[in-house]
């Protein structure tokens, strides 16, 4: 069987790509959305595709109690030397079948870390798995890029330099996904070549998605800033909610 994209492109060289991604965002972002979800002190957070932990530690020094679980070995393997003092619980797993049983009183999935899947099937499993894990009245929070801004904005190809690294990044839109292509040059070495695809999903479609998970959508926000949501104009689409009390 075929290695998916996702299971290739999550390794080392994901951390030099996207290193760039610092701490002071994720804090800044945790402040944010933890009053969103209006979380008591102490609350049970599960951070659904936590990367490299950058978020779930953040919520950590927010005083909440944190679960952070990823595909990637590798990401792992960095969220724990991070985690310096032990503050976060980190499990490997799937997000379409997680080897958890909760309740949480909060799950978030970050930074785009949805619609990997080729089939809404795929997808709508992860949105049903927000809804088993969380207890009755908790809430959710999914932050992903805004498709109709995308569409408009894509920048086809850019290139930068990383020491002695050069790192090409080509993007397209296809059959309702995003591709962006990355190429990776080192003196001496072969190139290596990664892909990452997401399923461009609207607001509309995560309403039609959410349907019959007993996931309730409360909020729409376009930036962790607190703006409104503009279709054509937000970078993001910040869906925050809540599981049915029942």
């Amino acid at each position: 069987m075929a290695e998916a994209w996702y299971e290739k492109s999550f390794g080392q060289d994901y951390l030099l790509v996207y290193k760039h991604r610092d701490m002071m965002g994720a804090q800044a972002e945790a402040s944010r959305m933890t009053g969103w979800l209006h979380l008591d002190p102490g609350s049970h957070v599960f951070d659904l595709c936590c990367g490299m932990g950058r978020h779930s530690l953040a919520l950590a020094e927010e005083g909440y109690r944190v679960t952070g679980m990823d595909l990637s070995d590798v990401l792992l393997e960095e969220a724990r030397r991070l985690d310096v003092r032990h503050q976060v619980e980190w499990v490997k797993g799937d997000m379409r079948a997680v080897p958890l049983e909760g309740p949480f009183d909060a799950v978030v999935n970050l930074f785009t870390s949805f619609g990997y899947f080729e089939t809404d099937a795929e997808n709508g499993a992860v949105l049903r798995e927000i809804g088993r894990l969380l207890r009755p009245g908790g809430r959710f929070l999914l932050d992903f890029m805004n498709a109709r801004y995308v569409e408009r904005n894509l920048v086809p190809y850019s290139e930068r330099q990383d020491g002695a690294v050069t790192i090409r990044e080509s993007r397209s839109i296809e059959s309702g996904f995003v591709f962006k292509r990355i190429v990776l040059s080192e003196p001496g070495k072969p190139e290596r070549n990664y892909l990452e695809r997401v399923r461009l999903y609207g607001k509309d479609d995560f309403e039609r998605l959410l349907a019959g998970t007993g996931l309730i959508l409360d909020q729409v926000h376009g930036d962790y800033e607190s703006g409104a949501y503009s279709e054509e104009d937000s970078k993001r689409l910040i869906l925050v909610g809540t599981r049915e009390d029942k």
